[in-house]
């Protein structure tokens, strides 16, 4: 991806007023995540590009995602590890046991104090399934969204067990472990005007790559 779309899709996923000050990343398929530019309110942002758990290496995934300062100390450290490993040649099977490897030994740990992460970008591109076994799920759509740090925290606590889906729009639990997270869906009409204002970056990303056109306005629920 240009870099300047990058940089500029990455940047989407935070409220306008918080992304003149945000530190970006680009990612470097020989290296891995390598930093854009420096930033100055704690916010950390790119696109991440290897959803690790379904040892699965496409090259059409997306997921704009910005970090608060804990979450780029814990969460966001294991994504620059995947990418990586990845850059390194490691296979995905490889990259999903070494990760899990590195969890079991404690060497990601859980958030030390509350924390979310701004995923409220006008467009992403990843799997639908909560399974791993199931990689036959990914789309582009538009889901808007804040997520929360619960470490160890199960869908038991927050939605008495429902699962997702169907718990969507409600908040659920995503990736229950040490680097949980409580998803928050923003409003229908929050998110039509996100759409409406990202306009320009929606082309662009649809010029670019025709898996990255939205259709409609495409919501998973």
């Amino acid at each position: 991806m240009p870099r300047s779309l990058e940089v500029r899709l990455a940047l989407s996923a935070l409220p306008p007023s918080l992304r003149d000050g945000a530190t970006v990343y680009v990612l470097d398929p020989a290296r891995g995540y390598v930093k854009e530019r420096a930033g100055s309110n704690g916010q950390h942002c790119f696109v991440s590009r290897t959803e690790w758990k379904f040892a699965d290496f496409r090259n059409d995934i997306y997921d704009p995602t910005c970090y608060d300062a804990t979450g780029a100390k814990y969460h966001m450290q294991v994504l620059f590890d995947v990418a990586a490993l990845r850059a390194r040649g490691v296979p995905a099977t490889g990259v999903k046991n070494e990760i899990e490897t590195r969890f079991r030994r404690g060497l990601y740990k859980a958030p030390d104090r509350a924390g979310f992460s701004y995923m409220t970008a006008p467009l992403m591109r990843t799997y639908m399934s909560l399974n791993p076994n199931d990689k036959s799920t990914v789309m582009t759509m538009s889901m808007p969204h804040v997520m929360y740090y619960t470490p160890n925290v199960g869908n038991d606590s927050v939605v008495g067990g429902l699962g997702c889906p169907p718990c969507a729009p409600y908040p659920f639990v995503f990736e229950p472990g040490p680097h949980g997270y409580v998803i928050q869906r923003l409003g229908e009409k929050e998110s039509d005007k996100i759409v409406t204002n990202e306009a320009d970056l929606l082309r662009d990303l649809c010029s670019y790559r025709s898996v990255l056109c939205l259709p409609t306005l495409q919501r998973p629920y």
